[in-house]
């Protein structure tokens, strides 16, 4: 098994306190606690459906919004990828994901190249999912991307509700997450580059 595949990461500003511990070869196990429930709910799936174990606890300025509560975590989420990830060596880097659900389709594939960058072309239909502002979902996987290091294409071909859509892009991400993090048992070890190295 690859070493260096857990992690911590804290994180304080002015506006928020973010804790962050993943373990790249869990079950999925989760425990969520920003105080934006929308934001539970999809963090919840990407844990499950990465089989990536996740605990995020946030504090943030909730009083004003919930966009840096929800931008910081993504920010100390894709920290602590990278860091469990360490050199990559052995990994698929690799992966993708064609995901229904219901009226939506959500197509993800990403890199994790060490090099961000966000291809986001998805059309969330409603400004708002309960209290929920539908924009914050691009601000969570730009700053998940940047702090990450891994390029990742969003693109939603079908959906007619914002929830599905929404829902349906954390689970796709979560799959294709899953497949490129995992051990390749055929690279016997090397890091999945010509280069030799993934650090950007």
């Amino acid at each position: 098994m690859i070493a260096m595949r857990k992690a911590e990461i804290a994180r304080k500003t002015a506006e928020t306190e973010i804790e962050v511990r993943v373990d790249l070869d869990g079950t999925g196990q989760r425990r969520m606690a920003t105080g934006v429930g929308f934001f539970d709910h999809m963090l919840d799936q990407l844990a499950r459906h990465s089989l990536i174990d996740m605990e995020v606890s946030a504090r943030g300025d909730l009083h004003i919004d919930d966009h840096h509560t929800v931008e910081d975590c993504g920010i100390a989420l894709g920290q602590a990828l990278a860091k469990a990830l360490g050199d990559k060596a052995g990994i698929r880097r690799y992966g993708s994901c064609l995901l229904p659900m219901d009226d939506a389709l959500v197509r993800a594939a990403l890199d994790l190249s060490g090099r961000p960058y966000l291809v986001w072309n998805v059309d969330l239909p409603a400004p708002k999912i309960g209290t929920f502002d539908t924009e914050l979902v691009r601000e969570f996987f730009q700053a998940l991307s940047s702090h990450g290091g891994i390029t990742l294409h969003v693109d939603a071909l079908h959906g007619i509700n914002a929830h599905h859509i929404a829902e349906a892009a954390f689970k796709a991400v979560a799959r294709a997450l899953r497949e490129a993090v995992e051990p390749d048992p055929r690279a016997g070890g090397a890091v999945p580059s010509t280069k030799g190295s993934l650090a950007g």
